[in-house]
């Protein structure tokens, strides 16, 4: 009993040994932190909110806005965490200079009103002005995204994107009145439009992201204010046009015809003169007649 009972404790101490290799197995990451909902409006309007300045009025900034585009006035938005913020307005349309047809934005964007005002401002001094030299006027702008509060490029744990403070709008196209669309990074539109709505856009707003900036924006062109340290800005939109597919079939065509040539040319010097030089028509012989096969043929129907 005695060398039974030695031999389950010692096989109990193997197992406890055991355990400490387990402990140095590494641990998953944890999970981004999750947010929680607020009990409270004082939680919810964050530590920044100043009650005092909630009012129904419209602030300067709506009442210059309305003088140049269509809005609708919106309530605080709040959280979580740093998303939202004040004076916040849904861009609607923007009017023309020349009191023409709006200019309607499809979806209709949800933004910070000063960084609408700059939206609308470019729409009407830069874009529109740019459409009319095509000989049609801008009718729409079709929008990709707007107000979300999300991490740059929707990458968990990232930094807060300007798009969480409705601080950013994403562009895909420009539709014409005579039912155009002007992809902004469509290769097939024209070059020199894009590249002066890029230059005013870059003038205008101190973020322009488009192809060749980062991998996220291959398909629309990014719009923000953020404020940076020394006044930096950032354009980054490569204005791309479509490859010479056809140029180079063509040339690469012209090089087997020429090397066909060089070949055909290096032959005929290699034949002495005085000796004919043979048509390279040279008819073929016949065909032979196909023999009858007299064995049975079998098939089965599949």
């Amino acid at each position: 009993m005695s060398g039974n009972l030695l031999f389950a404790l010692l096989c109990l101490t193997g197992a406890g040994g055991g355990g400490a290799v387990a402990e140095d197995v590494p641990l998953p990451r944890p999970r981004p932190r999750v947010w929680v909902e607020p009990h409270t409006f004082r939680e919810a309007a964050g530590p920044n909110f100043n009650s005092t300045e909630v009012t129904n009025a419209p602030t300067d900034c709506n009442q210059r806005l309305q003088a140049i585009a269509v809005i609708e006035l919106l309530p605080r938005l709040i959280g979580p965490d740093a998303c939202g913020g004040g004076d916040i307005v849904r861009l609607q349309a923007v009017i023309p200079a020349g009191n023409g047809s709006r200019i309607e934005l499809r979806p209709a964007p949800i933004l910070r009103c000063a960084f609408a005002e700059s939206v609308a401002g470019w729409m009407r001094d830069e874009a529109a002005p740019q459409s009319d030299k095509l000989g049609v006027p801008l009718r729409a702008v079709e929008t990709y995204d707007a107000f979300e509060c999300r991490g740059r490029n929707r990458v968990a744990g990232a930094k807060l994107s300007e798009h969480g403070k409705a601080n950013a709008v994403d562009l895909r196209s420009f539709t014409l009145a005579d039912g155009r669309t002007l992809g902004l990074t469509d290769v097939k539109a024209a070059k020199e439009f894009r590249d002066e709505i890029r230059d005013s856009a870059c003038r205008r707003f101190t973020t322009v992201l488009g192809p060749g900036s980062d991998g996220y924006h291959e398909s629309h062109i990014h719009l923000d204010l953020i404020e940076r340290r020394n006044g930096f800005r950032m354009c980054q939109w490569e204005v791309r046009t479509a490859k010479p597919e056809v140029t180079a079939q063509t040339s690469a065509q012209g090089i087997r015809q020429g090397a066909s040539q060089e070949s055909s040319q290096e032959s005929s010097q290699d034949i002495p003169q005085g000796i004919p030089q043979l048509s390279a028509q040279v008819p073929l012989p016949l065909p032979r007649p196909a023999i009858a096969d007299s064995r049975p043929r079998h098939s089965r129907k599949l």
